[in-house]
C-alpha cells in the first residue's frame, strides 16, 4: 500500500480493496476521472465500479485459492 499524507488528509493506494474498508471516504478513478466517492459501506450498496472491483478481486482470490488447493 503507498501513503501520502498532504495539508491534514492523508491518501492510500491499495492493491487490496479490503485495506479501504475503514476509511472515512473513499475516491473511485475511471480512466482519470472521479467515478465514485463514499465510504466502503456506500460504495459497496451502489454497486457502481468500486462494487465491480471487489467482486472481481474476491472471485480472482476465490479462483487462485482453489487452484492451490487442488
Amino acid at each position: 500500500m503507498y501513503h501520502l499524507s498532504l495539508e491534514g488528509r492523508y491518501f492510500a493506494i491499495a492493491h487490496r480493496l479490503s485495506t479501504l474498508r475503514n476509511a472515512d471516504r473513499l475516491v473511485v478513478l475511471d480512466k482519470g476521472k472521479i467515478a465514485e466517492v463514499g465510504t466502503h459501506a456506500e460504495l459497496m450498496a451502489k454497486k457502481g465500479e468500486f462494487y465491480k472491483l471487489v467482486e472481481t478481486q474476491s472471485q480472482t482470490s476465490k479462483a487462485i485459492a482453489d487452484t492451490v488447493a487442488l
